[in-house]
Formats: C-alpha cells, sequence, structure tokens
C-alpha cells in the first residue's frame, strides 16, 4: 500500500515541486519568483542554479514517470495524454526551446498546466477501466 500511495501522489508533488523550483529563479521566471517571494520563498534564490538545472526538470520527469505508473494501472490514455502535455513542455522549454524569448511563457503555461492537471487528479481521482483483463474475485 505504501508504494501506491507515493505514485498516487508523484504528480502532485512533481508538480508543487516544479513550481516551487521555478519560484527560486528570479532570473528565468521573473513572474513566478515575484509569487515565491511574497509566499516568503525569496530564500530560494541563492540555489538557483541548482533549482533551474537540477530540480526543475527532475520534478517534471518524476511527473511523468508517475503519470505512466498512473496509467499502467488505471489504463485511461486521455488522463495519460493530459497529464504529460505539462512535463513534456517545460522539459521542451528548458532544454531545446531555452534560447528562444517565448520558452519563457510555455514554461509558465506548462507549470500552470502541470499543476490544474494535480488538481484535476486530487478531486476527481482516476478509476481502473476493465476490459476483459481484470479479474474480479468473488466472494463465497
Amino acid at each position: 500500500m505504501k508504494g501506491q500511495s507515493l505514485w498516487r501522489w508523484g504528480d502532485k508533488l512533481g508538480a508543487l515541486g516544479a513550481l516551487t523550483a521555478a519560484m527560486g529563479c528570479s532570473m528565468c521566471f521573473p513572474a513566478i519568483a515575484t509569487l515565491g517571494g511574497a509566499l516568503g520563498l525569496g530564500f530560494l534564490s541563492q540555489w538557483e542554479g541548482l533549482l533551474i538545472n537540477w530540480l526543475l526538470p527532475g520534478f517534471a520527469w518524476l511527473t511523468l514517470v508517475a503519470q505512466f505508473y498512473g496509467w499502467w494501472h488505471h489504463r485511461q490514455t486521455l488522463r495519460l495524454v493530459l497529464g504529460s502535455i505539462g512535463p513534456v513542455l517545460l522539459l521542451l522549454s528548458l532544454y531545446p526551446w531555452f534560447q528562444y524569448a517565448w520558452s519563457t511563457w510555455v514554461t509558465y503555461g506548462a507549470l500552470g498546466w502541470m499543476v490544474g492537471i494535480a488538481l484535476w487528479d486530487l478531486f476527481w481521482p482516476a478509476n481502473r477501466r476493465c476490459e476483459d483483463s481484470c479479474h474480479v474475485e468473488e466472494t463465497a
């Protein structure tokens, strides 16, 4: 049960971690960093390099892995596709698109999408979709 709980909360932790990591990067994401400063997270700016280079992509990967794990257990392809859009856009905006000025807006949109999907999954959790492969135990 503990392993399932970890994966159940993996996408939510990934979205929250990515948002928090972006709040510490005032040079790259001034709008989110201002929100972080207002919330008392201004001290994160001293670790900007660690946040942007390691934690932000790490949390995006955690969210992606949690989405695929959720698909494996629930077989809901729409949830997988919608849940993967944010982390994939975030990773694209951090690496191949970082040189373009509009990549900051893609990052903002990806973070918002990740938080939105995490909230959606929190309030409307996935249920297993059974076809012929589900086994139902009979009670006597």
